[in-house]
């Protein structure tokens, strides 16, 4: 989906809570009142089986395509099928839409849509006082209510008073409204989320035409699967507009205000990255090609990558994670754009080749989507606890850049700088975004391609040393004067030929060699080409002159500055800064550091950059950390720096 918008202005992202007001436009044509909003948070919620990721991701572009700012936050269990009605089986999937520019999926829902008991109960707790909660009651049944431990029913039992609650028969009204289809009851009942996906755009006066030809598209091969679903569909919009319990409607208006003009479409992580990575290989004018082992939450590239072989793309998915960087390291050697995907697991297995990488100094792109860990961990969670594993998981001195995106659409750029710095200094190069930025969508205004960096590289294409007695010979580690990058030999060029292989170089030649002070000078050498990394100088936001200083990585960027909008609202000064580059730092950061009384770094981790920046500035960093699988919340957040301001 790609909507037009128009004119920038930059708004404050949402102050939390529900918007109850609003203002109030004339009646639509069934009579009842229609009352504008500012900005919305739903979640839907239901059985991992209840298809609940597929109704918010078609909730989501039809608000895409409307024109909204929007930010998402899938959340499901790691099991392809969690039991049935119980706690862990619960899938949600949280959707933040406005008319203005917004960071964040949201701290709490204004709508909760609950398609059982287990979802109810997993849930409740982040709803607030006076929220719109919409339940499927045919669920509400004895044995389902005690799975999750329901004494008596939530819905008449006083429990959910504070709420606006709107109790209705989904299954059955589903059922009803396909009776004319032949089909089973258990067939039938699985519409029930486009049930649901229809009031809800009744209710938010959501587009509709793309999520039917949608399910046309998606079940071509069963028709009349895709007329069951597009009936269900038209069924609970139908349910919105006829019955007295929804005596309201609801418009936000698109986002015109919000952004640069351009031509958007809605966008998630894994694929901003995928496209980011086929970009890439075109303005360097090489294949790309991508080993890996398909491993949560890194998958999608694979998959996205495989349908682009008309741009040159290859993917092999290996037998497993070794092979994968070991096939993308071959493809390096042989002249192409190399890259491997990954989780954090997966990075462990890949070690030694990423150190071969860094020996033989070829361009690789290792893709980390990180997870809740250690070991195999929380595969559907996010974390980023993998930034020491990148900076320092290797045996010896092999120093990789690392890169790391900041929101779902970031992911597009940080792909293409990561490429640059791998093509241009001949080293593997880490790209660290996380299950948050992978799964996430928000809109991504399409670059035009005459904007696209030039990432052209020029191969060795003949001899570059004179030896003492005048042969010209070819030497694979003379390196580039400005980047100390060695040349790049295809194999099979004239002349060329020359030894790989992980033990130390000869510098210069390439020779195996066990010479101590050559070891030391090619140690020193590969450790002063990252050092020497061209990156830009670090951003201080600081209208006010603070003295206290948020500095974040990664995609902890939406929920800090969603905070520092709300501190400055409180009439409090604080200084923000978000690190792309996190090896090398930027040449400034010890600079930024320095001018602030406190420096505040809150990661999803236990405190790995600031351990970083403890250890390179000898700056005491208070570090503030979260590691339950969850981005942190934006008033989370913000009740931290103002406590740190206070201090």
């Amino acid at each position: 989906m790609t909507s037009q918008v128009s004119s920038p202005a930059e708004q404050a992202d949402g102050a939390g809570g529900a918007v109850v007001g609003g203002q109030r436009t004339p009646g639509s044509p069934d009579g009842k009142e229609v009352r504008r909003l500012d900005r919305v948070i739903i979640r839907f919620a239901g059985d991992s089986g209840d298809g609940m990721q597929l109704t918010g991701d078609r909730f989501t572009s039809e608000t895409a395509s409307f024109g909204n700012d929007l930010s998402t936050l899938p959340n499901f269990p790691a099991e392809i099928r969690a039991p049935a009605g119980t706690l862990p089986g619960v899938s949600s999937f949280q959707l933040h839409f406005a008319d203005h520019d917004i960071l964040t999926p949201g701290d709490a829902p204004n709508v909760l849509v609950a398609m059982n008991p287990a979802a109810l109960k997993a849930n409740i707790a982040d709803v607030p006082r006076g929220a719109e909660i919409i339940v499927n009651t045919d669920e509400f049944t004895k044995r389902p209510m005690a799975k999750v431990g329901y004494e008596t029913s939530p819905l008449e039992d006083g429990s959910l008073a504070a709420y606006n609650l709107h109790p209705v028969p989904l299954t059955t009204l589903t059922v009803e409204a396909l009776k004319d289809f032949g089909l089973s009851r258990k067939e039938a009942e699985r519409s029930k989320n486009m049930f649901a996906l229809g009031l809800l755009s009744w209710m938010y006066h959501r587009p509709t035409e793309a999520t039917e030809s949608f399910l046309r598209q998606k079940f071509a091969k069963k028709p009349e699967i895709a007329e069951a679903n597009i009936v269900a569909f038209r069924a609970g919009w139908n349910f919105g507009e006829t019955t007295e319990d929804f005596a309201v409607s609801y418009e936000v208006a698109p986002a015109t205000q919000a952004f640069p003009t351009g031509t958007y479409r809605n966008i998630s992580g894994n694929l901003a990255l995928s496209y980011g990575l086929i970009a890439a290989s075109q303005q360097a004018d090489l294949p790309l090609y991508l080993g890996s082992y398909p491993i949560t939450p890194a998958s999608d590239i694979l998959h996205e990558l495989s349908k682009h072989k008309n741009f040159g793309v290859r993917t092999f998915q290996a037998e497993d994670e070794i092979a994968g960087i070991g096939a993308a390291l071959g493809a390096a050697f042989g002249g192409a754009l190399g890259v491997t995907t990954t989780s954090g697991p997966g990075v462990a297995l890949k070690s030694e080749t990423i150190g071969l990488a860094v020996s033989l100094e070829l361009p690789l792109l290792i893709v980390d989507i990180q997870r809740g860990g250690p070991s195999t961990g929380l595969p559907t969670k996010t974390e980023q606890a993998d930034l020491l594993q990148a900076m320092y998981g290797r045996n010896g001195e092999a120093p990789v850049p690392i890169v790391a995106p900041r929101t779902p659409a970031d992911c597009f750029d940080a792909a293409l700088d990561a490429a640059r710095i791998a093509l241009t200094y001949r080293t593997p190069v880490f790209l660290l975004s996380d299950g948050y930025l992978a799964n996430g969508s928000e809109p991504w205004r399409i670059p035009e391609v005459a904007d696209l960096p030039d990432l052209k590289v020029k191969f060795a294409a003949a001899t570059n040393h004179t030896l003492a007695d005048g042969t010209e010979v070819f030497w694979p580690y003379k390196r580039d004067p400005e980047t100390l990058a060695r040349p790049w030999a295809v194999p099979g060029t004239p002349g060329l030929e020359h030894r790989i292989g992980g033990i130390e170089k000869q510098d210069g030649t390439g020779n195996i060699s066990y010479d101590p002070a050559n070891h030391d000078f090619m140690v020193r050498t590969r450790q002063a080409k990252i050092d020497g990394i061209e990156v830009p100088e670090l951003d201080v936001d600081d209208p006010d002159g603070a003295t206290t200083l948020v500095l974040g990585w990664g995609s902890t960027y939406g929920p800090i500055t969603a905070a520092v909008r709300r501190v400055r609202g409180a009439g409090l000064p604080v200084a923000q800064a978000h690190l792309r580059h996190l090896n090398p730092f930027p040449r400034n950061l010890g600079e930024v550091l320095e001018r602030y009384e406190k420096v505040v770094v809150p990661e999803m981790n236990l405190g790995q950059l600031a351990t970083l920046i403890r250890a390179k500035y000898l700056v005491d960093a208070q570090s503030y950390n979260q590691v339950n699988g969850m981005p942190f919340k934006a008033e989370q957040l913000a009740k931290v720096l103002k406590e740190a301001i206070d201090d």
